[in-house]
């Protein structure tokens, strides 16, 4: 943990916005809601004395206001829409209870912040823990998770992201169906728990990203379409139906309502960035575009005193979005997420080629050289996935550090049938040598929660919706899968654990005692090995990475040779054998420098005799102000 001064003044944090409930100086609260489809809207109060009012809210182009003594700090309300239906505030801070439920006025500025020194972490040192709340520990709250906090530093974490926790229907989900974007899910504690899960990993020098979806909501308690259907596009649709309202009429209130939500996480939780999930999916025929607009926000906003990282998941592989805008000056996102590594790795290892592996299966080492040296593995060629159609943009001229590199996550864990997690799929040996790359190439890697202990607990799909969609979605889960692996839909049923099953969702869980077993114990000294030599010998080396300095060559099929040069003149190397067969190691590639890590054990003796064996790591470092110890 981070020392701090004994008597360190407190900070009010708040974010001022047009939507929602806010309280005013003079201890009335406000309330505003976009409501342009409906005629008359009316304000629910539940005081906190229990009884219950309905007061009419004045209406003015589009929008309802109503500024009220009546209501205070704790009090439950809704939105009674055209004297006939209610409704949860679209901008609620809390829910207690659930989406359907009333919403809560809260004082975001009682809670009294103590990180006030808190700046962040330069991107070059991010190591990234990607975590859900809910699976992450038995009890499944924001308080558990501050109590690994103390493991995960130790481990060798710098940022924790945090799957959604906008609320969403029900006790259970991935986070990724949120219909209240603004309301920490009350299943895993009140919006107090989460500021004081942020404000204590700061204290031990730990960012927090919270991942946020802005491409759709949630099938079930959104009400947005029934009185504000400017909110969704006329001509836009995504694969959960119609797309946001990003471009179209009235759309400058729906821009503002998102990019309002992206800085109130920011300011009012003092988080340290952003994951935007599956952008590619996000409909935006404007320019500047919602992602470039709301990047811009933020850099001008809380970007301007401290650290701020943007992250997106983009299956475009749009590197624009990743390099300075010329025209308006704006920086770029800071990374993303980089799935044509993930992809190439999982052939490598599985040997799977269904799905969108078969456009790694032909030649998996080489994409996985050109992601490691120049950013994206398809940079505009035809996608045999995506019946031949071009993906990508050239990225060799983007640094390293804007590709974020994993072997696991919620996505490539939990889409499985099954939800296995890597190491119930692959050779031990072979995944040693796979992480051995990811966790020291120069790209920033990310863990999936309970990877670094070879957890056994999958990582499956729950969710907890109820009659007809739940059973739509059950059903539609295992047409996807009989899809895929040719067999019934009769028999897939028998094997694919219900989505809304309780036992689905706890089975997912991590199991922390499994670490008194050896073999786990080993597994996670594996890792700490790895990061404490990134930390050690890598992060100096990549403040101020460039883009342009990686090259990669075949050596065989299964072979791979790598090199990075650095502006202090340092260069960076890997020799890899990415097989089960030796592979000839050529005395042109020798790498320049000392050893940094070797896999497995003996390696330098095999690298003398001009062979790498099978699934085998060779890591050199060359410092031309210094020289490099070997370890």
């Amino acid at each position: 943990m981070l020392n701090k001064p004994e008597a360190e003044a407190s900070i009010r944090r708040f974010h001022d916005m047009p939507f929602g409930a806010q309280l005013e100086p003079d201890g009335r609260v406000r309330f505003q809601l976009w409501a342009p489809d409906a005629a008359r809207v009316d304000l629910c109060l539940k005081r906190v004395t229990g009884d219950e009012i309905q007061l009419p809210m004045e209406g003015k182009a589009g929008w309802f206001t109503l500024t009220t003594g009546e209501a205070g700090v704790g009090s439950l309300y809704r939105y009674c829409i055209d004297g006939c239906l209610l409704v949860p505030d679209p901008a609620s801070r809390f829910q207690p209870n659930d989406v359907a439920g009333a919403s809560q006025v809260l004082d975001p500025a009682s809670w009294s912040w103590t990180d006030g020194e808190w700046r962040g972490r330069p991107w070059e040192e991010a190591v990234i823990y990607e975590l859900h709340v809910g699976t992450f520990s038995t009890e499944g709250s924001f308080d558990a998770v501050k109590q690994r906090l103390e493991y995960l530093v130790e481990l060798g974490i710098t940022v924790i992201q945090l799957m959604p926790v906008a609320d969403f229907p029900g006790k259970r989900g991935w986070g990724y169906d949120g219909v209240l974007l603004f309301a920490p899910d009350s299943s895993y504690g009140r919006p107090e728990s989460l500021k004081s899960l942020v404000q204590a990993a700061h204290e031990y020098g730990l960012m927090v990203v919270l991942d946020v979806v802005y491409n759709h909501f949630g099938p079930e308690g959104n009400y947005l379409y029934l009185y504000a259907s400017d909110f969704f596009s006329k001509h836009h649709h995504t694969p959960w139906g119609k797309a946001i309202n990003f471009d179209g009429k009235a759309s400058s209130t729906v821009r503002e309502f998102f990019i309002h939500n992206a800085l109130y996480w920011l300011e009012e939780y003092h988080l340290d960035g952003l994951r935007l999930d599956a952008v590619h999916a996000i409909k935006d025929d404007s320019y500047p575009d919602i992602l470039q607009s709301l990047a811009a926000a933020i850099y001008q906003g809380p970007g301007t005193s401290r650290y701020v990282h943007l992250i997106l998941e983009n299956d475009h592989n749009a590197a624009y979005y990743l390099r300075p805008d010329t025209t308006t000056m704006s920086k770029p996102y800071r990374a993303q997420w980089n799935d044509d590594l993930h992809h190439a790795f999982h052939c490598l290892l599985t040997g799977e080629e269904e799905g969108y592996y078969v456009d790694y299966a032909s030649c998996p080492v080489w994409y996985l050289g050109r992601c490691l040296a120049e950013g994206f593995g398809y940079q505009g060629e035809a996608s045999l996935y995506r019946n031949g159609s071009p993906r990508g943009e050239p990225s060799k001229e983007l640094p390293p550090t804007a590709f974020i590199s994993f072997l696991q996550n919620h996505d490539q864990v939990g889409n499985r049938a099954l939800g296995e997690r890597m190491a119930a799929l692959a050779d031990e040996g072979a995944l040693h040598a796979a992480l051995a790359v990811i966790l020291l190439a120069p790209s920033p890697p990310m863990l999936f929660m309970g990877e670094e202990f070879a957890s056994t607990a999958p990582f499956q799909f729950f969710c907890d919706f109820e009659g007809p969609l739940a059973k739509s979605i059950t059903e539609g889960r295992c047409r996807e899968f009989s899809a895929v692996s040719g067999a019934s839909t009769s028999e897939v049923v028998k094997f694919i654990p219900d989505p809304n099953a309780v036992s689905t969702y706890n089975g997912s869980k991590l199991d922390w005692d499994s670490l008194l077993d050896e073999h786990h114990q080993e597994w996670l000294r594996f890792y700490k090995q790895l990061l404490s030599i990134r930390r050690q010998h890598l992060v100096p080396i990549l403040a101020g990475a460039r883009g342009s300095t990686g090259d990669f060559c075949l050596l065989s099929s299964k072979g791979l040779w790598v090199r990075w040069r650095f502006a202090d003149g340092a260069e960076l190397s890997l020799v890899a054998n990415l097989g089960n067969a030796p592979v000839p190691y050529y005395s042109a590639i020798v790498p320049r420098g000392q050893p940094l890590y070797l896999h497995p054990p003996g390696l330098i003796l095999e690298l003398a005799a001009k062979r790498l064996p099978p699934w085998s790591v060779a890591w050199f470092l060359q410092q031309e102000s210094q020289s490099a110890g070997a370890l």
